[in-house]
């Protein structure tokens, strides 16, 4: 049984202080495979304390220390890789292929930082006849905020960036994830970063998250997670004027061109619908498609939907899992009552259990169609395997259609005519839209626009997140 009863600060792995313990549940078949004791506000603090004293010996670091840094970082990921893919498997259900990709992420987003910083000009000439230059500083001490749902992964991103920049860090775990946590925590020991460098508390929001969302010491918070979080979130920062960063709740659409290639455009659509068992903010769970191409869409969906595999995570060929919890499970249970009460047809899945599965938090792939743009299963976010399939009149229907949403995130087009797909790319408010491909560009921006969030990750642009710029002007 584990027993996950530290937190790291300052170098070292030191005993929580919080009194509260929570279980960790093997959400594949409802076995406690541990528990862990929850950080509290005490435990924040003294973990601002030691980034705050590191932060100034870390600002002045070299690039090429950093790139050293980031470097060691990268090969620690890579030797705890079966841990943080085996952590993610049983800790939240995460499907193997997903976990391992995950777990490999995590490795990546440190030498992709490490590549970043070594184009990079810290100081350049600015303004008009050279009287002036940008210099971009380290914003100061950084929180960052993990969810459960691709821990590591989003550790490992928000690190590089903030280590890349000069940024001291606390970093606030979901208390769903104390197992994803200590891993990471032990591989970032073990790269030697300096001590205070990289500090980890995994608690709960109300208490661990508030207190580093508030404190004045922290110049800077990195958000992951819903939009009502991260508006609690950067009200909390503005006090103290901290720059915020948030990537929130996402329902994105995928559009299929009238010219798409269905044996191919079918299956992306799909993968892009129900990766991580439907548990992703950049998963396309609004499907729009041509009116008159719309039966063989959805023989096509239901064929493949139905040949998912659901069930054990640890199984290779599992395409879904379980949800994450029993909370999550009757959430995405409500959805689908909602959308057969509001008169939408049930084309594959429905309520209840997938068959031959009787324990664990497992959830029927389901499929819609005939939805509406109004009805609830087509505008928020349901974070379970749950596609919804909607009728579109022509590319100018289909653009209104994918923008009726409070959210902005990620949306997917699907065509052989790639003047058109890039044509319509550049109407759909999202922050990204991946044309013929579910895989995302790792080094090129990613957020969101309306309720999806503010600011970019990855990249150039999520470096200059934890970097201030000052000008030095001369007479």
């Amino acid at each position: 049984m584990l027993n996950i009863s530290q937190s790291y600060i300052d170098g070292r792995f030191t005993p929580t202080r919080g009194d509260e313990a929570v279980e960790i549940v093997n959400p594949a078949d409802e076995s406690v495979l541990g528990r862990a004791t929850l950080a509290n506000r005490e435990d924040v603090r003294a973990a601002i304390d030691a980034a705050t004293r590191a932060q100034p010996a870390f600002a002045r670091t070299s690039t090429a220390e950093r790139i050293a840094l980031l470097e060691r970082l990268q090969a620690a990921m890579l030797a705890h890789g079966d841990a943080l893919c085996e952590s993610s498997i049983l800790e939240y259900g995460g499907p193997f292929s997903r976990s391992r990709w995950v777990s490999r992420y995590a490795a990546d987003c440190f030498g992709q930082a490490a590549r970043t910083l070594e184009g990079y000009a810290f100081e350049r000439p600015a303004g008009v006849d050279g009287v002036s230059t940008l210099r971009m500083e380290p914003v100061g001490v950084s929180g960052l905020f993990a969810p459960w749902n691709a821990a590591s992964g989003t550790m490992a991103s928000k690190l590089a960036a903030a280590l890349a920049a000069g940024c001291a860090t606390v970093v606030k775990p979901s208390e769903l994830s104390p197992w994803q946590a200590e891993v990471m925590a032990q591989a970032i020991h073990e790269a030697g970063v300096p001590a205070g460098v990289v500090n980890i508390v995994t608690g709960r929001g109300a208490d661990a998250g508030a207190e580093l969302s508030s404190h004045a010491a922290v110049a800077k918070l990195s958000f992951t997670g819903s939009t009502p979080t991260g508006k609690l979130i950067a009200r909390a920062g503005i006090e103290g004027m901290k720059r915020v960063s948030l990537a929130l709740t996402g329902k994105s659409a995928s559009l299929l061109l009238d010219d798409a290639t269905l044996e191919t455009a079918v299956p992306l659509a799909v993968a892009a619908a129900f990766m991580n068992s439907g548990q992703a903010c950049v998963a396309g769970t609004r499907l729009l498609v041509p009116r008159h191409r719309m039966a063989e869409v959805i023989e096509r969906v239901r064929a493949a939907v139905d040949a998912l595999q659901v069930g054990d995570p640890r199984d290779p060929a599992t395409n879904v899992g379980p949800m994450v919890g029993r909370a999550q499970l009757e959430r995405v249970q409500s959805f689908i009552h909602s959308g057969i009460e509001q008169g939408a047809t049930l084309v594959s899945g429905g309520p209840g259990r997938p068959a031959g599965l009787e324990r664990g938090w497992f959830v029927r792939p389901t499929v819609f169609c005939d939805v509406r743009p109004g009805m609830r299963i087509a505008r928020e976010e349901i974070f379970g395997p749950v596609l919804s399939i909607l009728a579109v009149d022509g590319e100018d229907d289909a653009v209104s259609i994918a923008n009726d949403s409070p959210y902005g995130l990620q949306a997917y087009v699907f065509s052989e005519d790639l003047a058109a797909a890039r044509r319509i790319a550049g109407r759909l408010q999202a922050g990204t839209v991946l044309i013929n491909r579910v895989a995302p560009d790792l080094l090129a921006p990613f957020g969101g626009v309306k309720q999806s969030g503010l600011g970019r990750e990855f990249g150039v642009m999520g470096l200059e997140a934890f970097l201030e710029p000052k000008t030095i002007t001369t007479g």
